[in-house]
Formats: C-alpha cells, structure tokens, sequence
C-alpha cells in the first residue's frame, strides 16, 4: 500500500508540474490564419461561448466565472496582454485541443472554434 501511494504521489506532482509550465501552441498552429470573418464569428460565438465557457471564464471573459472558485489553475482572463498577443491559430490549437481541467472542444464545428477565437478577442478588448 505503501509503494501505490507513493506512485500516486509522484504522479500527481507530475501533473502539477506540467499544469504550472507555459501552454504553447506548437509552430504550425502558430502560422494558422482564421478563416472566418470576424462579423460572422462574434454572432455565432456568443452562443456557443455562454454554453461552453463562460461557466468557468465568466460573462466578461474575466476567469471569474462561477465554476472559477474551485479551479486550480483559475481560468485565464482574456483581457490579459499574454492571451490577446497570441496568435489566432494559437487561440484555435488551446480551443481545440484543451488542458488540464479546461476541455478540449473538437466536438464544435471548426467555424465554432475559429468564431470562439474572435470572441475571445472582443472580450479582451472589453477592458
């Protein structure tokens, strides 16, 4: 029982460690251009933001949503000069692809996650 515990204890120092590291979006989702026109984007965006999101990044896209209380890391703030310097397609790869509590969201149409990636914008902008 000794050793399990043990195993378990390393493994989750391991997760912790990797959750505390820098998220990058490897260089070819770095280059990747958005495809979908920002009017179009924010429209349909909105939606699928307040039924996916916003439960742990908040109406305002502040990472102070209602489930942000109990999350470890706190979901990130949009408004945040590291977020809104990215790339579009870094912003799509970390939608699509998720971390640690924050899910990955290939189940939405890419036009879905290419219009999150404006929304994601507007917010930040909402300073």
């Amino acid at each position: 029982m000794r050793r399990w515990s043990g195993g378990v204890a390393v493994l989750l120092f391991a997760v912790g460690v990797a959750a505390a590291q820098e998220w990058k979006a490897p260089e070819t989702a770095k280059s990747m251009k958005n495809p979908v026109a920002k009017s179009a984007g924010l429209k349909d965006a909105q939606t699928a933001y307040e039924r996916n999101c916003a439960l742990c990044h908040g109406p305002t896209g502040r990472g102070d949503g209602p489930a942000a209380t109990a999350l470890n890391p706190k979901p990130r703030n949009f408004a945040d000069r590291t977020i809104q310097s990215q790339s579009d397609g870094e912003l799509y790869w970390k939608i699509t692809e998720g971390r640690g509590v924050m899910p990955g969201w290939r189940t939405l149409p890419d036009k879905a996650r290419w219009g999150l990636v404006h929304y994601v914008r507007w917010l930040g902008d909402k300073k």
